[in-house]
């Protein structure tokens, strides 16, 4: 009787030593994701294509190439100064787009998925912690990254026409929107990377969501594609951190409207996944 009395407080404590907690999935999610070296060196890449490219086009920038600029540009010299510091983004969002979808689908790949549900037996904290720690990463590092590429880019485009200082209206808007918009493709790509299982497909499906529709639309007759095109991923995105606009694409407001709403799709349907199938 004396023996099993005294058990009884140790096996409470080591009860509750080893409760799972939301704080402590975050925990792990965030040691998981700093401790892999794709991590480092992808955030490294999409930050530096994000700054780098934006530097270049500022510093290439003429009103004589301008005027003859194509949208077959990769790199653009022309439009106004954001559009300028922000030429990067179409590289970075794939970057960090694919992060994601190795930060979800890459532990299916290694079979480490097993034990990380077998941890956390409810499974959707380690969704909800995974999005937690990337996408705020994506949000912070995205925003540094357009703002500095904004600053840079003011000192080759000083005295020109299209130049823009952080005061002018809708700039902040604008860098703003550029972070929260790598913030949604990070989610999109770890929901991707949940939903396929696999990185291959979960990094198809990311390139050609954002990349490859928008390409198809322009297939579609012009009064559907006219309809169509702005409620695609990638463009209602870019409307996010667009400082003019035209009757052809929709506001600020409604593009990140849509495009939450597709990053909301997606991560709703990873989760019934997550919660439904085995891994």
């Amino acid at each position: 009787m004396t023996a099993t009395t005294s058990l009884r407080p140790a096996q409470t404590r080591a009860g509750t030593a080893y409760r799972v907690t939301g704080l402590g999935v975050l925990r792990s999610e965030w040691a998981k994701f700093w401790s892999l070296r794709s991590s480092w060196i992808t955030l490294g890449i999409s930050l530096l294509l994000l700054i780098a490219i934006g530097l270049v086009a500022a510093s290439r920038y003429s009103p004589q190439l301008a005027s003859e600029q194509g949208k077959h540009h990769l790199i653009p010299v022309g439009g106004n100064a954001v559009a300028i510091a922000l030429a990067g983004i179409t590289l970075a969002q794939l970057a960090t787009g694919v992060l994601g979808v190795l930060f979800t689908a890459g532990e299916y790949s290694t079979g480490m998925i097993r034990s990380t549900l077998t941890a956390v037996p409810t499974r959707l904290p380690v969704l909800w912690s995974k999005i937690a720690v990337f996408g705020v990463t994506a949000l912070v590092l995205g925003t540094a990254g357009a703002v500095v590429a904004f600053l840079g880019g003011e000192h080759f485009l000083a005295g020109q026409r299209i130049a823009l200082t952080l005061s002018s209206s809708g700039v902040l808007r604008c860098l703003a929107a550029a972070g929260g918009y790598l913030s949604l493709v990070a989610v999109i790509g770890m929901a991707l990377g949940a939903l396929a299982r696999s990185v291959a497909g979960g990094i198809t499906a990311l390139i050609g969501g954002l990349t490859l529709l928008p390409l198809l639309a322009n297939l579609l007759p012009a009064n559907w594609a006219d309809d169509v095109s702005p409620y695609l991923p990638g463009n209602a995105g870019d409307a996010m951190f667009a400082l003019t606009r035209d009757s052809s694409t929709l506001s600020p407001g409604a593009g990140l409207a849509v495009f939450a709403g597709w990053a909301a799709l997606l991560l709703a349907l990873a989760a019934w996944r997550l919660a439904r199938t085995d891994a």
